[in-house]
């Protein structure tokens, strides 16, 4: 493959996008927390309480703020049924480990596709609104040495879709938004957001096709993302 002269980087957001949590972050993993703690919920509950809970991680000014992941992991207990003064212990005690790599799996697509682009002479980079160190996680994956630049929003201090983390990285990577691509799962944060800059847009939708603006690709897999460059 043939980088084209337009694209000179591809950036990735991380969580549900190269990688995608365990059973510790399941139901199963949510009734074990809580049970430790002495809190009752119901496993059956638990798809439908992640969806009533994700409108709570839009925010108005972006910044980064743990609380808002704690709270959005609080709603989920709640909707399993879970009461209690130590629902707030056990939601902050999930935040906490969501940080720890050993907890995800890397999508089997996702290796050679990065190593793939990276030949290819592509600058890599990520774009991350998780806590979790990105060191770690290149490390823990075995990934070292494929990325041009790593920004998390923890250290960064906005969140996407906030223009500046989109700068941030291009600024690293030394690149122009013109020339650049955006790849993740959330039409919201990674898409819309780079598209406001300039960049291109890919959205990842690994459990079935979604809907997205006509110019928007819409991937099932990374291996279909060297066509598009």
């Amino acid at each position: 493959m043939t980088a084209s002269s337009r694209t000179r980087a591809v950036f990735f957001d991380v969580d549900f996008t190269l990688i995608y949590p365990g059973p510790r972050f399941q139901a199963s993993g949510y009734h074990e927390f809580c049970a430790r703690h002495g809190i009752e919920v119901d496993p059956a509950l638990f798809d439908r309480a992640v969806s009533a809970a994700a409108s709570g991680l839009d925010t108005r000014d972006d910044l980064y703020d743990a609380q808002l992941y704690v709270d959005y992991t609080r709603r989920i207990i709640q909707g399993m049924g879970g009461r209690g003064a130590a629902v707030e212990t056990v939601a902050r005690e999930i935040y906490d480990e969501w940080a720890a790599c050993s907890h995800f799996t890397m999508y089997d697509d996702v290796p050679d596709v990065l190593r793939l682009l990276h030949a290819s002479g592509v600058k890599l980079g990520l774009i991350s609104n998780s806590h979790r160190c990105l060191a770690s996680f290149e490390a823990h994956f075995e990934l070292r040495g494929l990325f041009a630049v790593t920004v998390s929003s923890i250290e960064h201090g906005y969140m996407k879709p906030h223009r500046s983390i989109f700068e941030a990285a291009l600024s690293g990577a030394d690149v122009s938004a013109s020339e650049s691509i955006m790849v993740g799962d959330s039409l919201t944060h990674d898409v819309d957001g780079a598209r406001r800059l300039g960049m291109r847009g890919v959205l990842v939708a690994r459990s079935g096709p979604i809907a997205a603006p006509p110019d928007v690709p819409v991937i099932q897999s990374l291996r279909e993302l060297p066509a598009l460059l």
